[in-house]
């Protein structure tokens, strides 16, 4: 009799240690696997924030068109806009297209000059407090190129009256289309990301059109009729300096400043 309660007992004490040391296939089987920690070469380290760096520089410059504009960049849109009356009587010429526009000496209007290389990538610029103005006037975006700030206000104005709608086409940002009947006139909106400049339209009248440059530092600007720009508080340094225009494409030029010094860079731009 105890010599068979001994043999029990062995046998299972073996069970256990058998089954402990994992010789069950189906338990094996249903255990979740562990997954792997990535490898220092591997895993992506966040970038830090640096503080902004400021200076300033300054850089000016005047841009140019080199050539003739084809009719149809300069057209009347009398014909077009006659249907909204409202808008047309704003007008004691024919309404032009703001596809190119130009100064008296060839002076390029509507074009966003904008630094795109030599600010540190990481370095967070203030959002500014005051918001960028784009008005509906005569069904026409005024003015017809703007620049803002990544989290800037953009409040965009009904000042004609009558049904508008916003449809802005951003690849990186939300893409959004609001209607502007003239008994709500104002609107306002964020873009978050930077990105370059992008089109917005009027769904409701073709011919109005406009576009937007989103920057993540404050180092751009847009040229009035006199085909000037001003970049201002530069630190020292090396930068490449883009202007774009949407008929002309883009030009790019590398300038190197110095803190307390103006440098100039202008451009000429032509038909490729």
């Amino acid at each position: 009799m105890r010599k068979r309660l001994v043999v029990v007992v062995f046998m299972v004490v073996a069970a256990l240690i058998f089954n402990g040391c994992g010789g069950n296939d189906k338990s094996e089987k249903r255990r979740r696997p562990v997954p792997k920690r990535p490898s220092a070469s591997t895993g992506t380290k966040p970038v830090a924030t640096a503080k902004a760096p400021t200076g300033t520089a300054v850089i000016i410059g005047e841009i140019t068109f080199e050539g003739k504009a084809p009719k149809k960049w300069t057209k009347s849109l009398a014909e077009e806009m006659a249907v909204e009356s409202a808008c047309f009587a704003k007008y004691s010429d024919d309404p032009i297209s703001d596809s190119i526009v130009l100064g008296k000496e060839s002076q390029l209007a509507n074009v966003f000059v904008h630094v795109t290389k030599g600010v540190p990538t990481n370095a967070k610029y203030a959002t500014p407090s005051e918001p960028v103005m784009i008005d509906q006037d005569g069904c026409m975006y005024r003015p017809h190129v703007v620049g803002a700030m990544a989290g800037q206000e953009i409040h965009i104005l009904n000042s004609d009256g009558i049904m508008h709608n916003v449809h802005a086409l951003p690849e990186k940002n939300a893409e959004f289309n609001r209607a502007m009947p003239k008994t709500n006139n104002t609107y306002s909106h964020k873009f978050e990301e930077a990105e370059p400049i992008f089109p917005i339209k009027c769904d409701v009248h073709p011919w109005m059109g406009g576009y937007i440059g989103i920057s993540n530092h404050p180092f751009f600007n847009v040229t009035g009729t006199d085909g000037k720009f001003e970049i201002k508080n530069l630190p020292t340094g090396t930068y490449d300096v883009e202007a774009w225009h949407e008929k002309l494409g883009t030009q790019t030029q590398t300038v190197t400043v110095v803190d307390g010094k103006t440098h100039t860079l202008n451009f000429t731009l032509s038909r490729s």
